[in-house]
C-alpha cells in the first residue's frame, strides 16, 4: 500500500456542494456522492475533519440586501451550516461511515457541543467530526472556521473542495485562455486576490505554516491521489 502524504485533513465544503442542480437546497443524492468521497478517505486511515458552508440555504449578504442586521444575518448563516452538517452526516452513516457533528452554538438535543480534546478523540476513534455552526461569531466566515479548527486538531493540510480543478489566474469557465498555477505562496494567493479562501483564513494559515490545497472533489479519485502523494489541484504553501 503507498504512504500517505496527510494523515489528518480537513475538508472545506461549500454549502453548494450539497445542492441540487439549481444551487439551493440539499440534494440527498449529492450529499451521498460526496459521503462516498469521505468514504474511501477514511479506509485508507486518513482522520477527516469537515467545516461546510451554509450557501446553499442562506446568504448573509441577502439579508445585509433586506436592511437585517449583518450579526443576525451571520447568525442564520450558522444554523444553516448546522443543517447541512445534520444532512452529509446521515449520507455518511449510510455508507457505514461513524460521523459526529460538533457545533460552535450549543445545541445539545441536535448536536455535541465543540470540544477540542473531544474532537480529537473522535478522530482519533477513526469518526468523521463535521464542525458546524462557523467559528460560533458573526462577521468570521466558513473559510476562517476551518483554518481555525484545522489548527486546533492537527490537521496537515486543510483541502478547498471545490468544482474547478485548482486556481486559476482567472475563471477558466469564461476565459478559455486561463492559466492554472500547480503552487503558490500564501503571500501570492492574498496579493493576486485571487478566489481561493478569504484574507483573514489565508493569513492564519501562513502564521502557522498550514498548507491549503485546492482541487476539484467532483473529479473521482483526485482527493485520494491527493493524500497519496499525487500532483493534484493547487497547493498554497
Amino acid at each position: 500500500m503507498q504512504e500517505l502524504k496527510y494523515h489528518r485533513i480537513m475538508l472545506k465544503l461549500g454549502g453548494e456542494s450539497l445542492a441540487a442542480a439549481g444551487g439551493s437546497g440539499i440534494d440527498a443524492a449529492q450529499a451521498l456522492q460526496i459521503a462516498g468521497r469521505i468514504k474511501e478517505v477514511r479506509e485508507l486511515g486518513v482522520d477527516v475533519a469537515i467545516v461546510i458552508g451554509a450557501g446553499n440555504l442562506w446568504r448573509g449578504k441577502v439579508g445585509l440586501e433586506m436592511g437585517m442586521d449583518q450579526a443576525t444575518a451571520d447568525y442564520m448563516g450558522m444554523l444553516g451550516t448546522v443543517m447541512n452538517a445534520l444532512a452529509l452526516m446521515d449520507a455518511l452513516e449510510h455508507q457505514g461511515v461513524t460521523t459526529r457533528v460538533m457545533t460552535s452554538i450549543e445545541m445539545k438535543t441536535v448536536a455535541e457541543p465543540y470540544i477540542r480534546r473531544r474532537a480529537i478523540r473522535h478522530l482519533e476513534k477513526g469518526r468523521v467530526v463535521i464542525f458546524g455552526g462557523g467559528t460560533g461569531n458573526p462577521y468570521f466566515s466558513t473559510d476562517t472556521a476551518a483554518s481555525l479548527r484545522a489548527m486546533e486538531i492537527d490537521a496537515d493540510v486543510l483541502i478547498k473542495a471545490t468544482k474547478v480543478d485548482g486556481v486559476y489566474d482567472s475563471d477558466p469557465k469564461k476565459n478559455p485562455q486561463a492559466v492554472k498555477f500547480d503552487e503558490l505562496t500564501y503571500i501570492d494567493t492574498i496579493n493576486r486576490r485571487l478566489a481561493v479562501m478569504d484574507t483573514t483564513s489565508i493569513t492564519m494559515c501562513m502564521e502557522h505554516k498550514l498548507p491549503i490545497l485546492v482541487l476539484n472533489l467532483w473529479d473521482r479519485g483526485a482527493l485520494k491521489k491527493a493524500l497519496l502523494g499525487e500532483k493534484v489541484g493547487t497547493i498554497v504553501h
